[in-house]
């Protein structure tokens, strides 16, 4: 069976930047599942995938607007000290859930420079600006469920995700 659309795929893979080091990987471990064409993984290489089958192995380069995009200087912001009220020891490289502008997401920020009192945020991934590559094997590949379909990603074993940001009614 090929990789198309609404296909579950798992696969494994090593994850390497320009210089050759290794910044995650699958290997050893669970293979990553995701649903073919509801974008759950990285453009460049869900394009990649296409029409693969079981057994396939692919090196995939990627440019950072294929992967994790651009950095976005809009998605950098220098607040004030203020807004981590109750935080005692704030450090370069923690990270916070903070609302989106609308209110309606959830966005992921972390520290990347603190000033005395100026603390300065990135939403951005912390991939993003990177070119990547990625080394992957195509361990199974089987048409999706009329749930997985409904809500646009892989479900376990039991049917439910287990992931508590889906909301879907009478998935998590």
């Amino acid at each position: 069976m090929q990789i198309t659309n609404h296909k579950v795929v798992s696969f494994q893979y090593t994850l390497s930047n320009d210089a050759g080091d290794v910044l995650d990987s699958s290997v050893g471990g669970d293979a990553l599942l995701y649903l073919h064409g509801e974008e759950n993984i990285v453009p460049g290489l869900e394009l990649a995938l296409e029409g693969k089958s079981v057994g396939d192995k692919l090196k995939v380069s990627l440019e950072a607007a294929d992967a994790y995009g651009e950095i976005d200087p809009a998605m950098i912001e220098i607040v004030s000290r203020d807004l981590f009220d109750g935080i005692d020891n704030i450090e370069v490289g923690m990270e916070f859930e903070t609302d989106s502008d609308d209110g309606n997401d959830v966005q992921f920020v972390r520290i990347t420079e603190i000033d005395g009192d100026n603390i300065t945020v990135d939403g951005n991934h912390p991939l993003a600006g990177q070119s990547l590559n990625f080394d992957v094997e195509i361990e199974a590949v089987r048409d999706a469920t009329e749930e997985e379909l409904e809500h646009g990603h892989v479900h376990g074993d039991g049917g439910c995700c287990g992931d508590e940001e889906c909301g879907e009614e009478g998935c998590c």
